[in-house]
């Protein structure tokens, strides 16, 4: 069904939630209601009504209000899963915009209707998520894919996150403080997604230094058809990853993708500084022959050089294993606070020590096995054990960096993908880790 209009001013927006808070409110209701005539009833047909709920709403808001949906569907190890399965949804798959809403952005970007600059333009949406939908069109006999952003979605950003939060606090269990932290940090980026000619810029810089890597793929953008809130770029054939995998892929083909997906990510982490920081499955397009390509570079985290030699040193054993490093680097990460007293230190030291050996476990090897579902098993239940920690759950403090908050998010995304494929992965030789080594314990000690 095709949205005719989007909720665009606060009290528009801020009512759709009180009436999804209200629906809620009904679901429990029924639930305890139907608890007092059978007592052995689960939560699951509640879960289920409420991510129902949640995410309409969400869909219908769309832009920042969807995203997190959209953030939230990777967080696996903190939602029930009725939640995950439907936010999944918002990866590639929303409500589209009507016809109506589709010419008012272009009239309003080039003065003219799609019609009138491509020599066909197909009005039904091929995708539609978070922050736009996708149009084929053709123009001289070019296949093109042309993303509109959703009408308002920039202007509502910092509002909706005003609403946002108390969702977040509940479903997440953080505190207003360690929220308000990092809160700035997702504004900034999502006011960046909303710049489609900053997502041009990006996607022309990371697609010419990355194109040299084996199997993977990019598109063409063409400037004069992008404005802020219309981007034109080649058709991209491929298949999203649940559609992939029913194809029944060969392993060969399964660790190509992987491979190439691995690949693109040490080249931007470490040589670019810069990264695509939305690793969903509905960036990408699988294609049967071994090949990645890659679309989407709205979110693109540049990372700073004090935060890289500190972050990434903490995969590396030679520093791990040095007391008097570690804790300076932690120090600076904001892990641990000087307000903090000797005994929560050691704790969070010990808890942080132990998430950082196991997730660095593909760094520490020539081949890693993403398909081993002990190894991501033991990262969700590893994560609910941290979260449980008294000291964290007490503590006032926002833990971490804010840069480290979509870094983590891309790994996480990364795992996650490389995962669901079963992909064996040449880890290869780190030569970023010597820099590390000299820096921390030759020049700093």
């Amino acid at each position: 069904m095709e949205q005719n209009s989007i909720p665009s001013t606060k009290v528009q927006r801020a009512m759709r939630f009180v009436k999804t808070g209200a629906q809620i409110g009904g679901n429990y209701i029924k639930h305890y209601s139907k608890k007092i005539v059978d007592p052995n009833l689960t939560k699951d047909e509640l879960h289920e009504n409420n991510a129902n709920d949640v995410y309409n709403a969400l869909s219908e808001l769309k832009g920042s209000a969807l995203k997190v949906a959209q953030m939230l569907s990777m967080e696996k190890n903190v939602l029930p899963r009725q939640y995950t399965n439907k936010f999944q949804m918002a990866q590639y798959s929303a409500p589209p915009l009507s016809g109506p809403l589709i010419v008012q952005t272009f009239v309003k970007a080039f003065g003219k209707a799609p019609q009138e600059i491509f020599d066909t333009f197909d009005m039904k949406a091929t995708n539609a998520a978070s922050i736009g939908q996708v149009h084929r069109a053709m123009l001289n006999g070019k296949n093109l894919a042309v993303k509109i952003q959703y009408p308002g979605v920039a202007e509502s950003i910092k509002s909706d996150l005003k609403i946002v939060k108390p969702i977040a606090f509940r479903l997440l269990d953080m505190n207003e403080k360690e929220l308000d932290k990092y809160i700035k940090e997702v504004e900034s980026k999502l006011l960046e997604e909303t710049d489609y000619e900053l997502e041009y810029k990006r996607s022309i810089e990371i697609t010419e230094a990355c194109k040299h890597i084996p199997n993977l793929v990019f598109t063409n953008y063409y400037k004069p058809y992008t404005a802020k809130r219309v981007l034109t770029m080649d058709w991209l054939d491929g298949m999203h990853l649940d559609d992939f995998l029913k194809t029944n892929p060969s392993q060969e083909v399964r660790n190509a993708i992987g491979q190439a997906m691995w690949d693109f990510y040490d080249m931007q982490v470490h040589e670019l500084k810069a990264v695509h920081a939305d690793p969903h499955p509905g960036n990408f397009l699988m294609q049967t022959d071994g090949k990645l390509g890659v679309i989407d570079f709205g979110c693109v985290k540049e990372i700073p050089d004090d935060f890289y030699l500190n972050y990434f040193a903490l995969l590396i054993p030679e520093i791990m294993q040095n007391a008097t490093t570690m804790r300076t680097i932690m120090l600076q990460q904001q892990i641990i606070t000087h307000a903090d007293s000797e005994q929560t230190q050691q704790i969070i030291t010990d808890a942080f020590v132990k998430m950082t050996t196991l997730l660095r476990a593909p760094f520490d090897e020539a081949e890693f096995d993403f398909g081993n579902n002990d190894y991501i098993d033991k990262i969700y239940a590893l994560g609910e054990e941290v979260s449980k920690i008294d000291d964290l759950k007490k503590s006032k403090e926002g833990r971490g960096s804010q840069h480290a908050l979509y870094i983590n998010r891309t790994y996480f995304g990364l795992y996650s993908i490389l995962n669901m494929l079963k992909a064996k992965i040449k880890t290869g030789v780190h030569n970023w880790k010597k820099p590390l080594i000299e820096y921390h314990l030759t020049k700093v000690n």
